[in-house]
């Protein structure tokens, strides 16, 4: 089946996100981990743009470095137009213009989020109209951040991280992301590190069944960053700095410069700190920019991918 294009172009903007909890169970006979994570959208977009074509094409730019990222179909935004195309009998393709701002292999999940943008942009530039649902659906093939980037907001992630919750979050929640300065980190390499870790030196109980601390549950719901900052965590930070010894020190810098807390964002190695409020984020940008750090004020939790422009 042909569809004709309901408009010439779509503009989708999706977030990033951070992890504000990420326990990790033990290694599963399928290679995967099962995880419990409370994640958060947060103020750092990837922008889609979608116009008709015949073929699956995309271009990248952006404000990161962009090394890694495939312009092809191994491109994560190209499988997800495929999808829809799929999904609805579309017989042409669509071409995808993505500026990316989330780091590139930081943890971020910058590509989950252009594919997710992408998902949505296909759907309204087809007129298809597949609805929430069955775009998570299609998410859900694509990989597990890619529902989250879709919903946006905060939530609970279980399974492998795809089986989400909505969580209620009071307020606002500011944070300072520091990215990576140099190459981005694998995140089945990091993971594949925990467990290395794990075997030898067992850095920490393994979780039969992760789940998500109450008292994060309790503090977002209060909308209160002191309370959320004693219980942050991530079982991912412990391989990521020991594959990047060199975080330790911004991480350590920021700790002692007034976050509330500091931590390895997912698989790293973009590292993010916890603040108490607008002032004190700048107040830490402004430390860290100062010691040669790249520095960005961001704030939680955001909507997830939504059309901004046809």
């Amino acid at each position: 089946m042909t569809h004709a294009a309901v408009t010439d172009r779509v503009h989708v903007r999706a977030p990033g996100k951070l992890n504000l909890f990420f326990q990790v169970g033990g290694v599963q006979d399928d290679g995967y981990h099962e995880v419990a994570s409370a994640y958060q959208a947060v103020s750092l977009y990837e922008n889609v743009w979608a116009t008709p074509s015949d073929e699956f094409t995309v271009m990248i730019s952006g404000t990161v470095d962009l090394a890694g990222v495939p312009a092809d179909d191994r491109n994560l935004a190209v499988r997800a137009a495929r999808l829809v195309a799929q999904r609805i009998g579309h017989r042409g393709g669509v071409h995808l213009d993505i500026v990316k701002n989330v780091p590139v292999a930081g943890g971020m999940g910058g590509g989950s989020a252009d594919a997710a943008a992408a998902l949505v942009a296909c759907d309204a530039l087809w007129g298809a109209e597949l609805g929430t649902a069955e775009l998570h659906k299609l998410a859900a093939r694509l990989g597990a951040d890619v529902p989250f980037a879709l919903m946006g907001g905060t939530a609970i992630g279980t399974g492998r991280g795809d089986q989400l919750s909505p969580a209620l979050a009071k307020g606002r929640f500011d944070w300072v992301i520091v990215p990576p300065a140099g190459e981005g980190l694998s995140t089945p390499e990091v993971y594949a590190h925990l467990d290395t870790l794990r075997g030898e030196h067992d850095i920490a109980a393994v979780a039969e069944r992760p789940e998500v601390a109450p008292a994060v549950l309790h503090a977002l719901r209060a909308g209160d960053p002191v309370a959320l900052a004693e219980h942050t965590r991530n079982d991912l930070q412990a391989a990521a700095l020991s594959l990047r010894p060199g975080l330790r020190e911004a991480l350590e810098l920021g700790e002692r410069s007034g976050a509330l807390a500091g931590m390895v964002s997912g698989s790293g190695p973009t590292l993010a700190f916890l603040t108490g409020d607008p002032e004190s984020a700048l107040e830490l940008q402004v430390t860290l920019s100062a010691a040669g750090l790249e520095a960005l004020h961001v704030h939680g939790p955001v909507t997830g991918a939504r059309v901004v422009g046809l």
